[in-house]
């Protein structure tokens, strides 16, 4: 029996329908935002969404209060979720994890319903999980200024022009940036680690007093820090698109380089507005027809 105020959301693709409990639950109270805003925007935007969680693993980041209350993480594919869910099941030094699988649009709001705001993926997709399909560069201003994040992405994307590859910058929906290379499916997930490990590194030589490679928050010194291990095995970050858990609900929104403003807000894009933005333009639409070796890249990082 449906309880009192449940609601579904249909898939017209698959005819199938998710079960939404307490649709009218207020995630971001301040903002008047519900949880059926949020399953409703990522049914609406997975036309976008889809080429980026396609086959790709998911963790799982379980808010089920919204802004109120706890988070906690889940990689285990959990109850709650249709009992057709794409899974694939992943050996780890710890033991093996069944994890859901993106690429299915009804999957998306099934997440939601169980309190999944923010989307993380992994850098690779289960028939090749030590194999990513891209480079991701995590940009966090310890000054929580988007502004600095912003001056330090236009530094990598620099270094990566003289290195020949073809990078797209997003902001990552909370204070930092995220820019990312699509490659060519081969190289070894640390391999791809030890590329952004050494371009990062090189960078923070370059411009000691912006970049740091510095992991511990305590030496970066107001720094911006260049994460690379976003790239390691079993990693993610989060995807384009992705709602992030601040408030007005800020999206993780795809950039033109040009559009790449120091006085950007990341709340300017929301659950809101993005979809009017995407319909108009969506600079990460060709994304991955950038695919590009990253081996030329790799051995000329590693005599920098």
């Amino acid at each position: 029996m449906r309880a009192a105020g449940d609601r579904t959301v249909t898939s017209a693709a698959r005819r199938t329908a998710v079960r939404i409990s307490n649709p009218d639950k207020l995630y971001w109270p301040d903002d008047g935002i519900t949880k059926l805003d949020l399953i409703r925007y990522y049914h609406d935007v997975f036309p976008w969404l889809r080429a980026f969680v396609r086959d790709r693993l998911l963790s799982l980041e379980r808010c089920p209060d919204g802004m109120r209350g706890d988070c906690f993480y889940q990689k285990e594919k959990p109850n709650g979720l249709p009992p057709d869910t794409p899974t694939s099941l992943v050996e780890h030094a710890t033991g093996a994890t069944n994890y859901v699988v993106g690429g299915r649009r009804e999957t998306q709001p099934a997440l939601a319903n169980l309190g999944c705001i923010a989307l993380h993926v992994w850098g690779s997709r289960k028939d090749a999980p030590r194999q990513p399909d891209w480079v991701c560069f995590d940009l966090d201003p310890q000054s929580g200024s988007l502004a600095d994040a912003a001056r330090a992405a236009l530094r990598v994307k620099q270094a990566l022009d003289a290195l020949e590859l073809t990078s797209f910058v997003k902001t990552s929906g909370a204070r930092g940036a995220h820019v990312f290379v699509p490659i060519r499916v081969g190289p070894d997930t640390d391999d791809v680690k030890g590329f952004a490990v050494a371009l990062g590194a090189h960078l923070a030589r370059a411009y000691p007093d912006e970049l740091t490679d510095e992991a511990r928050t305590a030496g970066r010194r107001g720094r911006v820090y260049l994460d690379p291990f976003r790239n390691g095995f079993g990693q993610t970050v989060v995807s384009p698109y992705s709602v992030r858990r601040r408030p007005r609900a800020p999206v993780s929104m795809p950039l033109d380089w040009s559009e790449l403003d120091p006085a950007l807000d990341p709340a300017d894009f929301h659950i809101g507005n993005a979809l009017a933005r995407l319909e108009q333009a969506d600079p990460w639409r060709d994304f991955f027809a950038h695919r590009q070796s990253l081996g030329p890249a790799l051995r000329a990082v590693r005599s920098l």
